[in-house]
């Protein structure tokens, strides 16, 4: 039976695997976690002299570098001077190069975050009148690049090896003790280990360059790496390097001198050790996540960092468990299954687990969005309902393989009975009422109910050292038959005389009962039942992790919400100021004809008095530019019984218009009217109020 499930299992496991990927893959760059939320001059004015300094005020505090603020004239050249500065609070400036001529800037930044993300944009003014500017600042982000990838992947990998190392030493000591000297579960906490260190050192390389250029040949730049130290994301990465090999040390007496203890009361003693001690160095490691990310800045840091480290090692302890029990089910050698009792004691961990994640969960879902509306508004809300979603599944899911539990439980004594008094039989001498000819047909019955286990046997005992070389040629069972036909008086007793006949018997009869406790546990439909859905569960877990990994290089939905309300708080201002910026309308337009549908959309640059420059686009509904026989725009401003204004647009190209030189003579609020015509005899006139100069 285990021949036939493990393909299935790899399969599974694969397809599970590429899901999560695809989801990570799809995710996008990860998004900045601070906004711009004012800057002096604004976005798009026009100031009449030239300012002394230019400076930007963001959500939260950011790091700053030498090039972090950058202005650039109409031609590209830099005419900021000296380092950027904290002038107060979350507002950074840098000074500008005195008498700069008129024309369009550029500003650029590149800061990182407080919670250790970077942060890119650029936005224009203008010094006496804008101007055509040859300035060109890339808008992709130092995450998009392949380092930005190679970042992502490696705080996947991070946040895997921690779950698999800490949630699978814990099942060893909470749940299965007898699983610290089971080779297949060492090599699941091991694994776990060597992808955390080496994930860390990864991003530790990889920090410099994320934050900065970008670049791939920046990655092993040693003057980069020293930066990366001195910040606190650097430092938090070397900590967690410390606390790796203290866990090294733990995963080494725990696989080694815990498994080798015969006493008990020093097992106990040793037991409780390195429950303090792994707690301990556990927690260390996940406080190296919380001082650096989401939980170190905004709002209650003292609160929420702890909070965090709960929530990080609640996750552990029930995912991590939940692969441990899953390389148990599949990967235990025969003699040493893994039993119901230690999934019990897993099934109150996670339980416990759940129950810490619940009460975690909500805090941070709290603090982290604010308010009802950033669960569909924002990107963070969005992704939180849908890992909501998920461990709402994987719970459901828990409950099925606790129920299998229960059944196993029930069930257990049964086949352990069974195979006592077999073993008894076969043994010694016949139990009561069991001749050899019973206890044949119970083998001949056993071998026809599972025939792919016979194959098993032979290769055991293969494996033992009987064969086609030996003296029968045949299968292990067979042997041991006839060596009972010869002795019939006591069949378990080989001649004294062969001392080499006598271990090859034993070796085949320790073959045998292994292969016939292994037949005896993959036919338990209820421990079938449970390896399915804790498989099921793993699957929905990998899933899980992958959202979980996207959420926490996600703008906070609070953050998110508090820097919009910003922006349009600064834009108002500059509305009641006299402040000016670009203008774009889109306006829906049906003439009532064949063809008649469609968008015109009105740039109107920089949309303050006096001069402007006016765009007039028509597209289809499907984003098409198309041509219409004639678009007239006029301008009214109803408050002062100004207007209409009418401009006649040039026709530039396919469904484009252009007119320049259009005078706004006050500042308000003004109507804009577009008229289309399609055709000779279909027209319509749209209109749209907007705020001028």
């Amino acid at each position: 039976m285990t021949q036939t499930i493990a393909p299935r299992v790899r399969t599974v496991v694969l397809l599970l695997l590429a899901a999560a990927c695809a989801l990570l893959a799809g995710a996008g760059p990860a998004s900045a976690h601070a906004a711009v939320t004012g800057s002096d001059p604004g976005q798009g004015a026009v100031v009449q002299e030239a300012p002394a300094r230019i400076s930007l005020t963001f959500s939260e505090q950011v790091a700053l570098s030498d090039d972090s603020l950058r202005v650039l004239d109409p031609e590209g050249k830099r005419v900021d001077s000296g380092e950027p500065s904290n002038v107060s609070g979350t507002t950074y400036a840098v000074r500008l190069q005195p008498d700069l001529p008129d024309g369009t800037y550029t500003v650029a930044y590149q800061v990182v975050s407080a919670d250790s993300h970077p942060v890119t944009g650029a936005y224009t003014f203008s010094i006496g009148a804008p101007s055509k500017t040859s300035a060109a600042v890339s808008g992709q982000t130092t995450d998009d690049g392949i380092v930005g990838w190679l970042y992502g992947i490696g705080r996947y990998v991070s946040y895997a090896g921690f779950i698999v190392m800490a949630g699978g030493a814990a099942f060893v000591l909470a749940c299965w003790q007898r699983g610290s000297g089971v080779r297949p579960v060492q090599r699941f906490v091991v694994s776990g280990w060597l992808a955390l260190t080496a994930a860390t050192l990864a991003l530790l390389l990889l920090r410099g360059s994320f934050t900065g250029s970008g670049k791939v040949a920046d990655v092993f730049d040693l003057s980069l790496l020293g930066q990366v130290l001195q910040t606190k994301t650097g430092a938090a990465l070397v900590s967690r390097l410390l606390l790796l090999a203290a866990a090294a040390l733990f995963i080494a007496v725990l696989f080694g001198a815990y498994d080798n203890r015969e006493d008990a009361q020093e097992k106990r003693d040793l037991t409780f050790g390195l429950a303090i001690g792994g707690v301990v160095v556990a927690a260390g490691i996940a406080a190296s996540w919380a001082m650096s990310e989401h939980a170190s800045v905004g709002l209650q840091a003292g609160i929420a960092m702890p909070v965090d480290i709960i929530h990080l090692l609640a996750v552990a302890a029930w995912l991590g468990g939940l692969g441990a029990l899953l390389v148990a089910l599949y990967r235990a050698p025969a003699d040493a299954p893994v039993d119901s009792t230690a999934v019990r004691r897993f099934s109150a961990v996670a339980f416990g687990s759940v129950l810490a994640l619940v009460a975690t969960g909500t805090y941070q879902s709290w603090r982290q969005l604010g308010s009802w509306s950033a669960f569909t508004d924002t990107r963070y809300g969005q992704l939180l309902l849908a890992k909501i979603a998920l461990v709402v599944v994987l719970v459901g899911v828990a409950w099925i393989s606790r129920r299998w539990t229960g059944r196993l439980a029930q069930t257990v004594a049964v086949p352990a009975e069974r195979e006592k008094e077999r073993v008894g039989a076969g043994a010694g001498a016949p139990a009561v009422g069991h001749t050899e000819a019973d206890a044949a047909e119970d083998t001949d019955a056993d071998t026809a109910a599972a025939p792919a286990e016979i194959d098993a046997d032979a290769d055991a005992a293969a494996r033992h050292g009987s064969g086609p070389d030996d003296e029968h040629g045949s299968d292990p069972d067979l042997d041991f038959d006839e060596q009972r036909a010869a002795d019939p008086t006591d069949p378990a007793d080989p001649d004294p005389a062969d001392p080499e006949r006598a271990a090859q018997l034993a070796r085949q009869r320790a073959a045998r009962d292994a292969a016939r406790q292994k037949r005896l546990r993959d036919a338990d439909p209820d421990r079938f039942g449970l390896r399915r859905s804790v498989l099921a569960e793993a699957g929905i877990a990998v899933v899980l992790l992958a959202v979980t990994t996207v959420l926490t290089q996600t703008e906070p939905g609070r953050t998110e919400q508090e820097a919009k309300a910003a922006t349009s708080a600064a834009a108002a201002a500059q509305a009641d100021t006299g402040a000016s910026g670009a203008l774009t309308l889109d306006m829906p337009f049906d003439t009532g004809g064949e063809d008649g549908k469609g968008v015109v959309t009105i740039d109107l640059d920089p949309a303050r008095v006096g001069d402007n420059e006016m765009h007039v686009y028509v597209e289809r509904p499907n984003g098409r530019a198309f041509d219409i026989p004639e678009v007239k725009v006029d301008f009214t401003l109803e408050a002062k019984d100004i207007g209409p204004l009418p401009v006649a647009p040039d026709h530039i190209a396919t469904g484009h218009w252009s007119a320049n030189g259009v005078q706004i003579p006050m500042a308000g609020d003004w109507k804009i009217a577009v008229t289309v015509r399609t055709s000779d005899i279909d027209e319509v006139t749209v209109t749209k109020n907007a705020q001028i100069g």
